[in-house]
């Protein structure tokens, strides 16, 4: 009897541990991200973009190939690959996409209404009609602008502080972006007090851009400002050459022009927005809605200067300039 009760208590003892025992065995569910970028696969700045965004997923406990899979597209800032990528990334049924760009988020929203969407790098999400409000998005999209409208002006600003003799500035915009036009309006709205003349130049691809520059340069008093833009971005080895080749001193909005040999930038810190949108991605993942999560305005501003293209410009940087730069180059 003895043996008889021991045996069946053991029996009774390891059925009580089979259902754990199950359940620890079932692999944890893989979530799945798509990711639509709209620079070239092989560009140095994307990859580290993506990295910042995977490195933050990680830190939240989402891990490629344990808990999460992640599907990338590069649509190199081409409009019809963009179309094609947002559908075919819609077709794969992700939990969220994460979005650049007013340019990615568009196809993405024509595509579904709802499978989430995380963006980053939008200027004017309402304006766009990606969300009802900042604070209550009320669709499938919620994220992170790029700036507001104000920091254009401080763009002419800072172009008269660092070359004051500039009289004509050129405004470089992409057409297809629909804050193209607010940014100039508020660059505009500031030009008669810098006593400037303000030029808006429309471009679609690299050849426009390189005859818009060649035919805008006239003295040595003219100057560029490059308005926010994926176009801009994927095309800014050709935008520096060009302004170097002019004499243009040009301000940037984003600090990757100026590490390619740009003069001065001033806008959002681009891979802190790819971090905080992992934030976002990860209450999605957890059961928020987007609808819920309120559009959010940047939290840190940079402001790069290369001294080593200042002094190829034959520019004196002013050193209270130099004093507020939270990185220089030389």
């Amino acid at each position: 009897m003895s043996s008889r009760r021991e045996f069946m208590a053991l029996l009774s003892g390891a059925a009580a541990t089979w259902p754990l025992g199950a359940r620890a065995q079932q692999p944890e569910r893989v979530r799945r991200i798509g990711v639509l970028t709209n620079l070239a696969a092989d560009d140095p700045e994307g990859q580290v973009r993506n990295t910042a965004f995977a490195q933050a997923l990680a830190q939240l406990g989402w891990t490629v190939g344990q808990n999460l899979r992640i599907e990338n597209r590069w649509a190199a800032a081409d409009a019809e690959r963009i179309r094609r990528y947002a559908a075919e990334l819609v077709a794969l049924t992700p939990d969220v996409v994460l979005a650049t760009g007013a340019a990615g988020v568009a196809p993405l929203l024509q595509a579904t209404r709802t499978v989430p969407v995380v963006f980053v790098l939008v200027p004017d999400p309402v304006g766009a009609g990606f969300v009802d409000s900042l604070a209550r998005p009320g669709g499938n999209a919620t994220g992170f602008v790029q700036f507001d409208y104000g920091i254009s002006g401080k763009w002419l600003e800072l172009l008269k502080e660092i070359a004051p003799g500039v009289t004509r500035v050129a405004v470089l915009r992409d057409p297809a972006t629909t804050a193209g036009q607010g940014q100039i309006g508020a660059i505009q709205a500031m030009a008669s007090s810098f006593g400037v003349e303000v030029t808006p130049i429309n471009v679609r691809d690299s050849g426009e851009i390189e005859r818009a520059i060649t035919a805008f340069v006239r003295t040595s008093r003219d100057g560029l400002i490059v308005t926010g833009s994926a176009l801009a971005v994927f095309h800014r080895d050709l935008i520096v050459t060009l302004a170097a080749r002019h004499k243009l001193p040009t301000v940037y909005f984003q600090r990757i022009f100026v590490t390619s040999g740009g003069l001065i930038s001033y806008g959002a810190h681009i891979v802190d927005q790819y971090r905080r949108a992992a934030g976002y991605v990860d209450r999605i993942l957890k059961g928020e809605k987007p609808a819920d999560l309120p559009v959010q305005a940047p939290t840190k501003y940079e402001l790069v200067i290369n001294l080593k293209t200042a002094k190829a410009l034959g520019l004196d940087v002013p050193a209270m300039l130099l004093a507020r730069a939270d990185e220089v180059i030389e």
